[in-house]
């Protein structure tokens, strides 16, 4: 099977690159960017004669999409280059893989969620209500997908970190290890996910497909939930990241998101039900203190 990725260079595209190495499948990675040393191609995903030309000659079976417009605060500001990124390019990417029956395989998030109280974790058929441009694009984006008809995969996630790129996790370990005292959130919870967990799930979850890749349709294809197990707040994680790193010098309090004033308003609460892909793909997922500890040895030791 042929797989292109999207988005490469990234968190999950970098993660994507290691899950790889272990599998028979031809792997084309793509982003809008190079890095030294890394092979990648570039392919700009807003242009769909571009993805059709890619498809075409690499003989593509799969896409994973991992590149997206991830800024939130700019995102209220920076409209319409988002949703070209995060509506239009999957609509895109959807078009091209029903043109050859391939499979889009989706990353999306819990920023689509949010505009409603609820203290339950929320379910795949929920109804989307964002609170910003960056959740309503994500959502648009899904629409797009299904409505293009294509078999899909679309997947869910929420506070992704990972040893790649800028994230909370490194953040964190660097200012609970060079200030005296940092407040963070304590009324916004969800759950942390490591970019390598979602890797390994994406990577089952093209397993199975791989199973059935010559039918019309998949019998699968739909919308699914990923993030680690486990709930918690911004100050929790933030406690546990600097207890883990041996970063005990810095007094860390909780605060009210209030303190941090933002364009948008942020999710409350966006713990994912992840019993559907459980069930659907037998994964077993690892509690997220787990992941943590297993990234931040892996950073202490590059």
């Amino acid at each position: 099977m042929n797989i292109l990725v999207t988005g490469a260079n990234g968190q999950l595209g970098n993660e994507m690159r290691i899950i790889s190495k272990d599998t028979d499948y031809n792997f084309v990675f793509t982003d809008v960017t190079t890095v030294e040393g890394v092979e990648t191609t570039i392919l700009d995903i807003t242009d769909i004669e571009a993805v059709r030309n890619i498809v075409k000659e690499k003989g593509i079976d799969c896409i994973i999409n991992c590149a997206a417009y991830t800024n939130v605060d700019k995102a209220e500001s920076d409209v319409d280059f988002c949703r070209i990124l995060n509506a239009v390019a999957p609509k895109n990417l959807a078009t091209v893989m029903k043109e050859v029956n391939g499979l889009l395989v989706h990353v999306s998030t819990d920023y689509v969620f949010g505009g409603d109280p609820y203290n339950v974790p929320c379910k795949e058929d929920q109804k989307g209500t964002p609170t910003g441009v960056y959740g309503q694009t994500k959502l648009e984006g899904e629409q797009n997908i299904i409505a293009t008809g294509c078999k899909h995969l679309i997947i869910r996630t929420a506070w992704l970190y990972s040893e790649f790129g800028k994230n909370f996790v490194k953040t964190m370990l660097n200012l609970t290890s060079t200030k005296p005292e940092l407040k963070v959130v304590f009324d916004q919870a969800g759950t942390p996910t490591y970019a390598y967990d979602l890797a390994v799930a994406i990577k089952t979850m093209v397993d199975d497909y791989a199973k059935e890749i010559s039918e019309e349709n998949y019998s699968k294809t739909g919308i699914y939930h990923f993030s680690n197990e486990g709930v918690c707040s911004w100050f929790d994680f933030t406690k546990v990241i600097a207890e883990m790193a041996g970063n005990t010098g810095c007094d860390i309090q909780p605060c009210h998101s209030k303190e941090f004033p933002s364009p948008v308003k942020r999710p409350a609460y966006s713990v994912l039900d992840k019993t559907k892909i459980k069930e659907t793909f037998g994964l077993r997922i690892p509690y997220w203190t787990e992941s943590l500890k297993t990234c931040i040895n892996n950073l202490k030791n590059n």
